[in-house]
C-alpha cells in the first residue's frame, strides 16, 4: 500500500484516461488535453510523488516506485483498467507500470519516453548530468539540493529497461514524438518496433508537443483512443 495520497484532476465521464506529467512538472501540463479529452473520456491527470501539490512520502523515489503508486491509486478508485498516457518521465512509469500490470490497461499512449538514459540526445543529457553531481554535492547542506538530486537523478540514473522486455505488451499503443525531440528518433522508432501492437506518430515539435502543439496532439490521441 502507498504512504501517500495522490494529488489529481478530474473531469469528464465514460472510459478511464489517465494522464502522467513529466520530471519535475505536475498535471498543469495536461492544460490543453483535459478540456479536449475530457469530452469524451473520464479524464484523470495525476500528480506523482514529490511532485505538484502529491507529497514526497517516505518511499524510494523512482520510476518503479511511482509505477507502484499508480497501481495503488488504481486500487483506490476502482478503476480495474483504464488508458494511459505518459508524457516522458510518466512515459517510463507507464512502460514500467505496463511491463507490471498489463492486464490494467486498455490502451498506451507514450510521449517522449526512452528506456534507457543514453535514449536522450547527448545535447539534453550532459546538463542534466552535471546538474546532477553540482546538486549532490549540497544533498546534505540545502533540502532544495536534495529534491533537485533526486528529481536529476530520475533522468540520470533511470529507467533501464530492455527493448525486448515490450514484446509481452501486446495491447494497442501509440508511439508519439516531436520531430525536434530531445529524445534520439532513432530511440523512438526503437520503442514502436519493439511493441508488437503500436503505431508511430512524430509531429512537428520539440519535445514538449503535448502543451505547445496541442491541436496536432489532440487529434493523434483521439484518433487512436476512437478507433
Amino acid at each position: 500500500m502507498t504512504d501517500i495520497q495522490l494529488h489529481y484532476i478530474e473531469q469528464g465521464q465514460g472510459q478511464p484516461l489517465i494522464l502522467l506529467h513529466g520530471n519535475g512538472e505536475s498535471c498543469d501540463y495536461f492544460e490543453h488535453q483535459i478540456p479536449c479529452l475530457s469530452k469524451d473520456y473520464r479524464v484523470i491527470a495525476i500528480d506523482t510523488r514529490g511532485h505538484g501539490k502529491s507529497p514526497r512520502g517516505e518511499k524510494p523515489f523512482t520510476i518503479k516506485q511511482f509505477a507502484e503508486d499508480l497501481k495503488d491509486f488504481m486500487d483506490a478508485k476502482g478503476i480495474t483498467k483504464a488508458n494511459i498516457l505518459g508524457f516522458s518521465d510518466g512515459g517510463n512509469i507507464t512502460l514500467e507500470f505496463a511491463l507490471k500490470h498489463s492486464e490494467r490497461i486498455e490502451k498506451l499512449i507514450l510521449n517522449g519516453a526512452n528506456l534507457f538514459p543514453s535514449g536522450v540526445k547527448p545535447l539534453y543529457q550532459w546538463p542534466i548530468e552535471i546538474g546532477y553531481r553540482i546538486a549532490k554535492c549540497f544533498v546534505g547542506k540545502s533540502e532544495k539540493a536534495k529534491k533537485n538530486t533526486e528529481m536529476l537523478g530520475l533522468m540520470v540514473n533511470e529507467p533501464h529497461i530492455k527493448p525486448s522486455e515490450l514484446a509481452k505488451l501486446t495491447m494497442p499503443v501509440l508511439v508519439i514524438a516531436g520531430t525536434k525531440d530531445m529524445i534520439k528518433e532513432s530511440h523512438t522508432k526503437l520503442i514502436y518496433k519493439s511493441l508488437p501492437n503500436s503505431r508511430l506518430e512524430i509531429i512537428e515539435g520539440d519535445h514538449f508537443i503535448a502543451n505547445r502543439c496541442p491541436d496536432a496532439f489532440n487529434s493523434a490521441v483521439g484518433k487512436f483512443l476512437a478507433c
